[in-house]
């Protein structure tokens, strides 16, 4: 498989290396520095892209691809207001688009079961909701666009919950988000649920970015002969509709 990578700084380079493990090929790699050479690539030279640029980049580039007939594989966060554009557009050109907030197997389940408990705990309303996630100190956005699937998450299956806001409040019609910045943490997301006689938490630890990589280059290799609109959900056929709840 012939993989255009968009977006070459240290996530773009884990990319490289596991599709290389597996036997693919990267023709290129684009940057700010070359973005030119976005008009050389084709279909009848590349077989998929992955866009990990900025949010700046994300939407003309994922524009760009599928016009041009090459599933895309996204995860670029700061761009998703126009989101609903790229989906439309992709249906238009009978194209293909997968985007996750984040790629790694762990983190997608941890989202599954993070969707899971809010909908038990949404009969206990005498345990407040709250969030925290840390990433590294180079990190951009806040909150993280894991944080803001989880959240997602909640809002849809707690419906006393209207909106998230990126800090701590007391208000219980809001889901409270605190984002910190600290130096060499890959991320660490957690879901607290505190009453006053206990707390539940749910709580994901990334290691390395190596899931991320491994998770976003499978991601592509899945998607590379479709037609649709698609998420890890898809991938991993993972759907909360089909869990029995007791």
């Amino acid at each position: 498989m012939r993989i255009l990578i968009l977006g070459y700084g240290r996530l773009g380079r884990a990319f490289e290396q596991v599709a290389l493990k597996r036997n693919h090929t990267v023709p290129f790699k684009i940057t700010s520095s070359n973005k030119d050479q976005l008009q050389k690539v084709t279909k009848s030279n590349v077989d998929v892209a992955i866009e990990f640029s900025n949010p700046e980049s994300a939407f003309d580039n994922l524009k760009t691809c599928i016009q041009k007939g090459i599933p895309v594989v996204c995860g670029t966060t700061g761009w998703l207001a126009r989101k609903p554009e790229i989906e439309e557009l992709c249906k238009e050109h009978n194209g293909a688009f997968f985007y996750a907030s984040n790629f790694s197997i762990g983190v997608n389940l941890f989202f599954y079961f993070n969707k899971l408990i809010a909908r038990v705990m949404s009969r206990y309303p005498a345990y407040n909701v709250s969030m925290e996630e840390i990433h590294h100190a180079e990190k951009m956005d806040t909150p993280s666009g894991t944080a803001i699937t989880l959240a997602e998450g909640v809002l849809e299956n707690i419906g006393y919950k209207m909106k998230f806001i990126n800090e701590a409040t007391s208000d219980p019609t809001y889901l409270g988000i605190v984002s910190k910045r600290i130096d060499k943490v890959t991320g660490t997301h957690l879901v607290s649920y505190n009453s006053v006689i206990d707390a539940i938490e749910l709580k994901h630890t990334a290691h390395t970015r190596q899931g991320f990589a491994e998770g976003t280059i499978i991601a592509a290799e899945w998607l590379v002969d479709k037609q649709g609109v698609f998420g890890m959900e898809d991938l991993l056929q993972i759907n909360l509709d089909n869990t029995l709840l007791v």
